[in-house]
C-alpha cells in the first residue's frame, strides 16, 4: 500500500536506540507530522539537534501533563517507552505500566485510531525478571485496549545509537585492554539490527494490521562470543578477549551495580542472556517488504564509520 506520509504520529519513548533511529526512517520515506515525546533530557536535546524540524516535548508520559494536549490530531501512537534495566521493580512499573496505562488513555480521550506497539521477544521467554513481567503486562493492556493495534516482539536489537547492549558493550571494549566474556560465551543469540525493525515499523503505517502480534527475530543465530569478536573486527580493536568463570562476572556485576544507580549491565540481564531461548523466526522480510541486513553487514554499518557513531545517548 502507499504510505499516507501526512499522518500525525505521536511517539512516545522517541530518544531511545529505536526512537533515534526511528525518526531517521521516518523522514527518509517522507513523514515530517511527527510528534517525539521522551522524558530524558541530554537525549531528547540530541534529538532536537538532529531534528529541528518535527516537534519534540521533553516529558514522562507515566504523568499527566501538557504532552497530552499535543497529542490531539494524532493518527497513529508508536509505543516505544520502555524500562530495560533498572535495580528495583519501582521503574518497571512505571515506565513500563503506568506509562503504557496513561498513553493508552490519551490516546481513547483523543480518538486516535491505531497503535504500533513495540513489545518484546522476553513475553515468550523462559526468564522471570521485571523487564520481562512487566513487559507482559503492556502487552496485555494493549491488547485490551479497545484500539486497533499491530504488536511487534523484536528481540536484541543494535544499531546507531544503542547506549545498553551491545552499545555500551562497544564502548567498553574500547577503554580496556582486556574484555572478559562471562564463561564459554557459546549463549545463542538472535539480534536484529534496528534499521531493520524500523523499516519494519514503516510498513506497518501503511499496511496498518489489524489486531495481529508479530515475532521479530533476527534471521542469524549467532553465539555471544562471536559478537563480541565480530565488534572487535569492525573497531580494529586490538582487545584481548578473557574468558572468566561465569560467577566471578555474576560478582563483578553485582559489585559494579553498588557503585552505579543505573547500570548499563545488571545481573538479571546475565541470567537472561544465558538463558537458552530460542524465539520463532517469521518471514518477516516477505510481510513486510523489507530487505534484511546481513549480521555482518549491520555489524560493520553500526561501528565502522558513519555519520551517527559518534554520537552517544545518556544513561
Amino acid at each position: 500500500m502507499t504510505p499516507d506520509t501526512q499522518l500525525k504520529l505521536i511517539v512516545p519513548g522517541a530518544a531511545g536506540l529505536v526512537g533515534q533511529n526511528l525518526i531517521i526512517a521516518l523522514k527518509a520515506k517522507g513523514y515530517k507530522n511527527i510528534l517525539a515525546i521522551d522524558k530524558h533530557p541530554e537525549n531528547t536535546q540530541i534529538l532536537r539537534q538532529l531534528h529541528p524540524d518535527i516537534e519534540i516535548i521533553e516529558a514522562d508520559i507515566s504523568y499527566p501533563g501538557e504532552w497530552q494536549k499535543a497529542c490531539a490530531g494524532g493518527d497513529v501512537v508508536i509505543m516505544l517507552q520502555a524500562q530495560i534495566g533498572a535495580k528495583s521493580s519501582a521503574p518497571f512499573i512505571r515506565n513500563n505500566i503506568e506509562s503504557t496505562r496513561l498513553m493508552l488513555d490519551t490516546a481513547k480521550q483523543e480518538a486516535i485510531p491505531y497503535i504500533v506497539h513495540i513489545s518484546s521477544s522476553v513475553v515468550e521467554s523462559v526468564a522471570d525478571d521485571n523487564y520481562t513481567n512487566t513487559k507482559k503486562s503492556q502487552e496485555e493492556m494493549v491488547k485490551h485496549s479497545g484500539i486497533e493495534h499491530c504488536i511487534l516482539r523484536p528481540t536484541l536489537m543494535f544499531g546507531w545509537f544503542d547506549r545498553k547492549h551491545l552499545g555500551w558493550l562497544s564502548r567498553f571494549m574500547q577503554k580496556v585492554p582486556v574484555f572478559p566474556i562471562p564463561g564459554h560465551g557459546r549463549y545463542m543469540r538472535q539480534p536484529l539490527y534496528v534499521q531493520d525493525f524500523c523499516n519494519i515499523i514503516v510498513a506497518c503505517l501503511a499496511n496498518k494490521p489489524a489486531n495481529e502480534v508479530f515475532n521479530i527475530t533476527g534471521l542469524e543465530q549467532v553465539d555471544y562470543v562471536d559478537i563480541i569478536k565480530s565488534i572487535k573486527r569492525a573497531l580494529r580493536s586490538k582487545t584481548l578477549i578473557l574468558h572468566i568463570p561465569y560467577f566471578l562476572f555474576w560478582l563483578l556485576l553485582k559489585i559494579y551495580a553498588v557503585f552505579d544507580s543505573d547500570p548499563p549491565f545488571t545481573a538479571e540481564q546475565l541470567k537472561a542472556l544465558v538463558a537458552r531461548d530460542e524465539f520463532e523466526v517469521i518471514p518477516w522480510g516477505d510481510i513486510f517488504g523489507v530487505t534484511p541486513t546481513p549480521f555482518a553487514r549491520a555489524i560493520e554499518q553500526t561501528y565502522g564509520d558513519n555519520q551517527y557513531s559518534h554520537i552517544i545517548l545518556k544513561f
